[in-house]
Parts: C-alpha cells; structure tokens; sequence
C-alpha cells in the first residue's frame, strides 16, 4: 500500500507540473480519425514493403497499456473500445517532444498520437508517431500486468478497474447489449409495443419477493421499489395494446452474492389471443 500511495503521489505531482507549464492534463480538443479496429482493417492486410509506400497518416488515441524503452525509441500499446495497437515514439522524429514523453507518460494514462502505420521486423502493426498528446494523466496505477486483476471483491466493486485490464469482461458486456438488442428487434418485428411502466409501486405486486422502500416527500407515502412490471403491463391490454414488452430494472431486498444481485434486468412481455 506504501508503495501504491507513493505512485500516485509521484503522478499528481506530474499533474501539478504540466499544469504549472500551461498544459492542460485533460484536454478535449483531441480529434481521432481512426480506432484500432479501423486501423487494422484498412491497413492489416497489406505487407511490410507495400506500406512504406502509403502516404496516409491515421490518428488513434487510447489508454496505455505498456511502455517498452530503448533509449531514443519506445514502443507504446495503446487500448481503445476496438482493442490494442502498438505505437512507436522516436527521438529523431520527436526532437524534445520525447523527453518529455519519457518524462510525463505512464501506464494508465491516455495518449494521442498520429503517425504512419508501418509493420516492424516481427510484423507487428504499428503507428510511427509524427506527434503525439498526452490527453489523461492517470493519478491510479492500474494492476500490476503479470498478476492481472483476480481479486474477487476487487473485481465486483471496482468493475471499471475489471473492464480495462480483463478482454473478455468487456467482451461479455458487448454481447449483454447484442443480446438485449436482439430480443428487443425480434419482438417489435412482431408488433410488439416497447413500452416504461412506473419503478415506484403504491403496493409490491406482481411477484413475491421482500421490497426496497422509499418515500415519496409530496405525497408523504411510501413507496415501494418495483419486483416486477407484471401489474402495470397487463393494465396496458386492458387498455387495448394487444402486445406489450418491456426490458426493466427490478429491486428485490433479498441478500447479494457474484451470482445475484438485488438489483437486476427482466424482460416481461405479454399477447393477447395467443
């Protein structure tokens, strides 16, 4: 822990000093015209020889994942919402600009840079920065890579520190919203009618489950948090709409665990003469 609180003090002095120099640690005047996916889909399939040849720069931006110094040369990997790409710094290009890179730029921090992409001698793809920003100066250290990030409780209550440094976390966030969009096209091609019920209920119905209270101050009542959406959307075909959905967030007080949360999504539809 000493030496964790020791990283970000060194890293808010940093801040402290790029300020003090006008810089701002947080820009947002900084324009990409490519992620890393785009990237390496208009350049992947193209050799070593013929991209020398291609006078087009790219402009990508993400966090940085690791750095590899060699003196005058680094090898950056950068990480956006398409994946990772390697970026190489050099002093002969950069001129000062380097030192100051060495200086200022750690892992966890976000950079800009825009460069011509080339393949180095391993045939890796990678960006030959022109110039690069830095646009987020990260006062945390990320997990140490060669131990990654298993902590269990770590995990679950820091789910941001869990999406930067484990893939296929994110990845299963990518398929939840594919999922959830898929079901919602399947039913609306069907004549399904999507369609928000209240989440505040003057009586806990529609399930059995123990209920979060709340207090609603302008009526001085209490209320209580939705366990499911079943009394509100079978009011709508009374009303006349033959065919209703919804995908909702539902509260049920009863215990928390990796497995199960109190708080959760449901879908819920119903159709008439069927």
């Amino acid at each position: 822990m000493e030496e964790v609180n020791e990283i970000i003090a060194q890293r808010i002095r940093k801040k402290q000093e790029l300020e003090e120099m006008g810089l701002n640690p947080y820009p947002n005047d900084v324009r990409v015209t490519h992620t890393t996916g785009e990237v390496r889909e208009k350049f992947g399939a193209i050799d070593a020889e013929k991209l020398q040849t291609v006078d087009e720069e790219v402009a990508v931006a993400g966090r940085v994942m690791a750095i590899r110094k060699f003196g005058k040369a680094s090898f950056v990997v950068i990480q956006d919402r398409d994946g990772r790409l390697q970026v190489f710094l050099q002093k002969s290009t950069l001129g000062e600009k380097y030192e100051f890179f060495k200086k200022y730029l750690d892992i966890g921090d976000f950079l800009w840079c825009r460069g011509r992409v080339f393949r180095t001698k391993t045939g890796e793809l990678t960006v030959d920065a022109s110039d690069f920003r830095l646009i987020v100066k990260s006062l945390r250290p990320l997990p140490e890579k060669w131990h990654g990030l298993t902590d269990v409780e770590t995990r679950y209550r820091q789910r941001y520190v869990d999406l930067i440094v484990n893939e296929d976390v994110r990845e299963r966030f990518r398929k939840r919203t594919e999922i959830i969009s898929f079901i919602r096209n399947f039913l609306t091609s069907r004549g399904f009618l999507e369609v928000e019920t209240p989440m505040m209920h003057p009586i806990p119905g529609g399930a059995a489950a123990r209920p979060f209270i709340t207090h609603h101050n302008a009526l001085d009542m209490d209320l209580y948090l939705r366990i499911a959406p079943e009394l509100y959307l079978k009011r709508l075909l009374v009303g006349g709409f033959e065919r209703v959905f919804e995908i909702n967030r539902n509260f049920r007080n009863e215990g928390i665990s990796t497995q199960h949360n109190p708080e959760f999504t449901m879908l819920e539809f119903y159709q008439a003469y069927a």
